[in-house]
C-alpha cells in the first residue's frame, strides 16, 4: 500500500530557516535577511538561496549545514541544495541599520540610557599581578553560568586576552561594524587580532583612545549582561579613556599580597575619586602555594595585600570596597592561559578554580546600585 508523502509547504521550510542562527551575530538567518530565496521542486528537493554578509565569510560552511539539517527537518524534504550569495552594499548597510536598532554610529550603547549591562573594568598597579588570568576566567565563568559576556582586551600594548580565552579566530566586518570571534561562549575582541604574528602596537594616546572607541561602539556585542575590561596596568590613557567613553563602568582591582604591589594597587585603584567610577571590590592572587604535603599554606609573597588595598580604598573613596576573594598560586591556572583553557572549565574544584568561581558568583548576582540609577540606566542596551 502507498504512502502519502507530504509536500513540503514554503512556510514550513521558512520556519526551520527560523531556526538557524548565523553564528557570529547569534540571531535568526531570516530576522537578518539573510534567505535570499525558497524553491520546492514536486519531488520534494528544496533549493535555498542565502546572503552570506561579505565575501570569504569564515562561517560560510558553518552556515551551510546548519541550514541543510534545519531544512531537512522539515516533513517531505527529499534533499537539499544551498546556493550562496553575497550581500550587495545597500543589503548590507540595512542590516547595520537592523542590529543597531536604529541607534546613530559612533554610540558606546553601554553609556547610554537603557543599558542593564554591568561593565568591571578590570585593573592593576603592576604587570604580572594576574589581572588578564582573572578576567578571563571571571568571562568564562559567567558565561558557564548562563549570562552573556563579552571581554574587550584594552591592553593594547600587552594583549594576551585571546590566547588566554583560545580563541584565534578573526572578526569579520559589516559596513561599520566588527563582528567578533567567541570562545566558550565569550564574545572577545583584541589589538591581537588585528596585528600580524607578534608584531608590537607602537601608538600614542589619541590613537589608543581611537581603538579602545572602536571596540566599544563599533564592535557588534548584542544584548551582554556583562562586558569585562583587561585594562593595561597603572593610571595611563586607556583608563581615563574608559571613564569618559563609559562613565558607569565599575572597577575591580587585582592586586598580589606583598606591600609593594598593594601599595601601587591602591594607587591604580584611586583614579576612582577622580573618574567618579565605583570600585566593586579588590581580588588578590597569588595568596598563597598549598602545600602539595599537608594542608599548610605557604606565604610566597606575603599576606594580607588585598585586604589592606581595600582598606586604603575604603578611607580614599569614602565607600566600602570588600575583598571579593583570594586566588592561590595554582600551576593549573597558569598552564588554562598558556592552552587557551580557562582553569573553571578545565578544573573547577582545582584551589584557583574554586576561588574564582566564587568571585564570579559576586559579580553575576549583583544589580546596578545606586551610582548605575543615577546616571539614567535602567534596561538593558539594544546594540
Amino acid at each position: 500500500m502507498a504512502t502519502d508523502i507530504p509536500q513540503p509547504t514554503d512556510s514550513a521550510v521558512r520556519a526551520a530557516l527560523a531556526t538557524v542562527n548565523d553564528p557570529e551575530i547569534h540571531r535568526p538567518i531570516t530576522d537578518l535577511g539573510m534567505v535570499k530565496s525558497v524553491e520546492i521542486a514536486q519531488d520534494g528537493s528544496v533549493t535555498v538561496g542565502i546572503y552570506l554578509t561579505v565575501q570569504g565569510c569564515p562561517m560560510r560552511e558553518t552556515i551551510h549545514s546548519s541550514v541543510v539539517t534545519a531544512v531537512r527537518s522539515v516533513p517531505g524534504v527529499s534533499e537539499v541544495h544551498v546556493e550562496l550569495d553575497v550581500m550587495s552594499d545597500a543589503q548590507r548597510k540595512e542590516l547595520a541599520t537592523t542590529l543597531r536598532g536604529g541607534q546613530a554610529e559612533r554610540e558606546v550603547p553601554f553609556a547610554q540610557p537603557g543599558s542593564l549591562t554591568r561593565v568591571y573594568c578590570v585593573a592593576s598597579g603592576k604587570g604580572g599581578v594576574g589581572k588578564s588570568s582573572v578576567t578571563v576566567n571571571l568571562a568564562a565563568a559567567l558565561a558557564a553560568r548562563g549570562q552573556k559576556v563579552g571581554v574587550v582586551d584594552a591592553d593594547i600594548y600587552g594583549h594576551s586576552v585571546p590566547r588566554m580565552l583560545g580563541t584565534d579566530g578573526r572578526p569579520t566586518q559589516v559596513e561599520n561594524m566588527i563582528m567578533p570571534p567567541s570562545a566558550h561562549g565569550v564574545k572577545v575582541i583584541s589589538i591581537g587580532m588585528f596585528t600580524p604574528g607578534n608584531a608590537p602596537v607602537v601608538w600614542r594616546g589619541p590613537m589608543l583612545h581611537r581603538a579602545l572607541q572602536q571596540f566599544l561602539a563599533d564592535v557588534y556585542w548584542g544584548d551582554l549582561d556583562v562586558l569585562l575590561l583587561d585594562l593595561p596596568p597603572g593610571t595611563g590613557d586607556i583608563a581615563i579613556s574608559v571613564a569618559q567613553l563609559v562613565p558607569n563602568a565599575e572597577i575591580l582591582v587585582v592586586t598580589t599580597p606583598q606591600q609593594a604591589a598593594a601599595e601601587v594597587a591602591e594607587r591604580a585603584g584611586s583614579i576612582a575619586v577622580q573618574t567618579h567610577q565605583k570600585i566593586v571590590g579588590v581580588v588578590e592572587n597569588m595568596s598563597g602555594l598549598p602545600c602539595p604535603h599537608c594542608d599548610e599554606m605557604v606565604d610566597v609573597f606575603g599576606s594580607g595585600g588585598g585586604q589592606r588595598v581595600a582598606d586604603g580604598l575604603t578611607k580614599t573613596t569614602g565607600a566600602e570596597v570588600p575583598v571579593l576573594g583570594s586566588i592561590p598560586i595554582d600551576v593549573r591556572l597558569r598552564e588554562g592561559g598558556d592552552e587557551g583553557k580557562p582553569v573553571v572549565l578545565s578544573d573547577p574544584d582545582s584551589p584557583a578554580g574554586a576561588a574564582l568561581l566564587k568571585i564570579a558568583d559576586a559579580l553575576g548576582g549583583r544589580q546596578r546600585g545606586l551610582s548605575g540609577l543615577s546616571l539614567g540606566i535602567t534596561p538593558r542596551n539594544k546594540f
